[in-house]
């Protein structure tokens, strides 16, 4: 009745019942035949006693209490910002890598990750970031999420409380795990060409904070980069505050306009720390990531890890690697390049000259940010009406008191005729109902 047995399962022999249970096996073989008569055991001679299959038709309080509700398809568009496009992904290297994973499955000792995989992320920044990082100082991950978690619990050593500076407005996901932690966030106001190094703090008050959480090559979700004076100002900051610099390296080889600009890693090894995943280059669902840290770090993640153990399987590891070192991921990336770019033209000429509103430049990356005067929560909710899914952009400040109003929307994930679509009945719903009334 609760849903614990579901129709067609099949339950012991009366003789097995009757022993974990520790009672009369004439006890069981009644409550068998009551259940029986009842309707809700079938018997059925040299298969055992099982639920009725046709249990939900028969009663109706178990057809209501034991079903398992299914979940709801979404129905409509789902422009989640910063999903890739996974048609084409399981190629010929795609599969060829898993298999050989699966089939030579490896035992992987070094705490920090596959020795392999490592060395392949290496050469991934050298060719497509322009950092030369030794491999010895790259951590595997499970993702940007818990390779940031990691990373604070390796700086406050399992029981300082740290202070990190954020980007406002900044990367959701992000910024709620120092505080998930129990650690206090800080937030670092922003504008169309990333951190604003005047904002941070100076004289005693820069002592207070422990790291600073930044996207210097794409910053979410306005979409500008660090300029090289930027980049200068806040490493000169770092290094006169003795404060760690967490480069969040989400998507930047995803450029529109020029080159993926170099690493802030590059330029500062001693106090920034890359983190970086391959979510938005092949998917999500890998759960993959990296770490490239200062050689000072390297032992006390190793020691971590040696206590909690490898946080990616070692055949995702392994296949991982096997796909870098073919090239494919290099290959893979210069395609998407070019499809992205296709796309994001189709939603600069759909929504970037709308009366009232102000399409932010998209340099790079899968996501755009479409600002206008008027009610955001009105918009989110007509277009959702409408079956397109956007993220409100106040979300990215943390709370509703952002102070300026407008959507974030993904244009990765959906062929070009559906993105199409859904990018006019945003354009319509902002049109009509993004706009203050004089």
């Amino acid at each position: 009745m609760d849903g614990v047995l579901a129709p067609g399962d099949h339950l012991p022999s009366t003789r097995v019942l009757s022993a974990q249970l520790r009672v009369s096996r004439g006890t069981v073989v009644a409550s068998y035949e009551q259940l029986e008569a009842e309707g809700y055991l079938v018997a059925a001679a040299g298969s055992g006693t099982q639920i009725n299959p046709d249990l939900r038709g028969l009663h109706r309080r178990s057809a209501t209490t034991a079903s398992v509700p299914r979940p709801q398809r979404h129905r409509g568009i789902d422009l989640t910002p910063g999903v890739p496009d996974t048609a084409g992904l399981a190629n010929s290297a795609w599969r060829s890598a898993w298999h050989r994973s699966c089939v030579n499955p490896s035992r992987i000792t070094d705490p920090l990750g596959s020795p392999h995989l490592r060395h392949e992320i290496a050469e991934h920044l050298r060719q497509m970031r322009s950092l030369l990082a030794d491999p010895r100082q790259v951590v595997v991950t499970g993702g940007a999420r818990a390779g940031l978690a990691e990373l604070i619990q390796v700086l406050c050593d399992g029981s300082r409380r740290l202070t990190i500076g954020v980007e406002s407005p900044g990367y959701p996901s992000l910024r709620r795990v120092p505080t998930a932690l129990g650690h206090r966030i800080v937030g670092l106001p922003t504008d169309d060409q990333g951190l604003d190094p005047a904002s941070l703090p100076t004289g005693r008050d820069r002592k207070r904070l422990d790291a600073v959480l930044i996207t210097p090559s794409h910053q979410y979700p306005w979409g500008g980069s660090l300029s090289a004076s930027r980049r200068a100002a806040v490493i000169e900051w770092a290094e006169m505050a003795s404060c760690w610099i967490v480069e969040d390296d989400f998507d930047s080889e995803l450029r529109h306009v020029g080159a993926p600009l170099p690493a802030l890693a590059s330029l500062d090894e001693e106090h920034t720390i890359l983190l970086g995943t391959f979510s938005s280059v092949l998917t999500p669902a890998l759960g993959c990531g990296y770490l490239v840290v200062p050689p000072d770090l390297v032992h006390s993640f190793a020691r971590q890890r040696r206590a909690t153990g490898q946080p990616v399987p070692a055949i995702v590891q392994e296949a991982v690697a096997d796909y870098l070192s073919t090239g494919a991921l290099r290959r893979r990336t210069q395609r998407m390049r070019q499809v992205y770019r296709r796309r994001r033209r189709t939603v600069i000429d759909t929504l970037g000259s709308l009366p009232g509103t102000t399409l932010q430049p998209i340099d790079g990356g899968l996501h755009a940010v479409l600002v206008f005067d008027g009610s955001e929560d009105d918009v989110v909710q007509r277009c959702r009406q409408e079956g397109v899914g956007v993220t409100p952009l106040s979300a990215y400040w943390g709370s509703s008191d952002a102070g300026v109003a407008g959507i974030v929307l993904g244009f990765g994930s959906h062929d070009d005729a559906t993105l199409a679509s859904a990018l006019k009945i945003i354009a319509g719903v902002v049109t009509t109902h993004g706009r203050l009334s004089s």
